[in-house]
């Protein structure tokens, strides 16, 4: 088979198509990602596209060429809307229809109907122009650490150059087509051959986009409490450990927090479970808000939530943790209407080597929360040798309560069966 226009063109239709059905197939599997369709649809027009230009001579120029380039920037557009809808942005059906629109109005003109380089270099142009747009969506959204982005902005940038350069570029190669005779141009041929892997390039790695975006979702679903939005219990412990792991090789202060909120339940039980919901949201966004970027914050369950600050004394720790608690009470006042006036328990240990792991941290943290609580509550502890020693001796205490009850109770027992 002979690698010519007519091949090629058979072949990109053929390719277009199964292209086109399987990204459609790809998105009635997972339906979320909608741009999937888009760029589905836009392979498929661009099949209905070349169909048409593969009809020159046979059938009038307003089929082969003008509605045949309308239908191939319709589909550049698609594309485009496509990127726009992937990262979360709203179609613009307007700019969509704009190129196949002036396209067909511009060719209505009698001068520009009959100057050949001219339509080249105006279909050119459009093509560029939605495929440079593409290019760009994906570049807006580079914060999302997507690997599979980058080559697309490449291909696009390439792609988008080379219809822009083709114009001056034929102009050095053999063949180049000064009249009708587009098919004995050994340009065109490189043109089609270069859009055909193109087409099978850009698809693959927009399926792949779309298989990272859903991958790194799922992960992050793993990782992230699904009501505040902060990481989960799992999540901040493994992070947690890492950077202590850290302060093997560079010791440097450590505090870490525990904060329980207080009479929580009573919440619930007053206002609703939708009022509680958002008063550990408004608590999450609080306590966001007075860390910083390098310091961790989980949810550990329920009321219950952790922080690890990195290189922070006493003195900054104990600021920050009442940054957060009055800024917790100021923040619940007035939530959804209900004066709430929520208050939080805090306590912190601060740590200056990597002698204990971050459960040990927590349990010495707990002592001070717990000193916090029996204090009278909305208020911050932090841990001490002294405040632990206390807190093991009530518990000896308590126990030996318990004992002793348990002795007093089965000594009363025996006494009354000797009666």
């Amino acid at each position: 088979m002979n690698l010519d226009v007519n091949t090629l063109f058979l072949v990109t239709v053929y390719v277009e198509v199964i292209l086109g059905l399987l990204l459609l197939f790809a998105w009635a599997q997972n339906t979320a990602v909608t741009a999937v369709a888009w760029w589905g649809f836009a392979d498929l027009v661009r099949a209905g596209s070349i169909m048409l230009f593969g009809q020159f001579g046979a059938v009038s120029d307003l089929i082969s060429i003008d509605l045949a380039n309308a239908l191939l920037f319709t589909a550049f557009a698609l594309t485009w809307t496509g990127a726009r809808v992937f990262d979360h942005r709203s179609p613009k059906p307007v700019l969509m229809f704009a190129g196949a629109a002036l396209w067909l109005v511009i060719c209505r003109v009698p001068w520009v109907a009959d100057a050949f380089d001219l339509r080249v270099l105006l279909s050119s142009g459009i093509i560029t122009a939605y495929t440079w747009a593409t290019a760009y969506e994906f570049w807006r959204g580079r914060n999302e650490a997507l690997v599979s982005r980058w080559p697309a902005i490449f291909l696009l940038f390439a792609h988008g150059a080379l219809y822009l350069l083709r114009t001056p570029l034929g102009a050095m190669l053999p063949g180049l087509p000064t009249t009708n005779e587009v098919f004995d141009s050994v340009w065109l041929t490189v043109l089609s051959f270069e859009a055909l892997l193109f087409t099978i390039a850009i698809a693959f790695i927009l399926l792949a986009m779309a298989k990272e975006r859903t991958e790194q979702r799922h992960k992050t679903a793993a990782l992230v409490d699904p009501l505040t939005g902060i990481a989960n219990r799992r999540a901040f412990l493994q992070d947690g450990e890492t950077e202590l792991k850290r302060q093997v090789a560079n010791p440097r202060p450590i505090a870490v927090m525990l904060l329980d909120l207080d009479n929580f339940k009573s919440i619930n039980d007053r206002f609703g479970h939708a009022v509680g919901d958002r008063v550990l949201k408004i608590f999450a966004e609080v306590t966001s808000g007075c860390l910083r970027h390098i310091d961790l914050f989980g949810r550990l369950g329920g009321e219950e939530f952790a922080a690890v600050l990195r290189d922070t004394s006493h003195e900054r720790a104990l600021a920050v943790a009442e940054q957060i608690r009055v800024g917790f009470a100021e923040a619940t006042r007035d939530v959804d209407g209900a004066p709430v006036v929520a208050t939080v328990s805090i306590g912190i240990v601060i740590s200056h080597d990597a002698v204990l792991d971050l459960p040990a941290l927590l349990a010495q943290a707990d002592h001070a929360l717990y000193r916090a609580k029996d204090c009278g509550r909305n208020r911050v502890e932090i841990a001490s040798l002294e405040l632990i020693l206390d807190r093991a001796s009530r518990g000896a205490a308590e126990l030996m309560t318990v004992i002793g009850g348990g002795k007093s109770a089965a000594g009363k027992r025996t006494a009354k069966s000797a009666a």
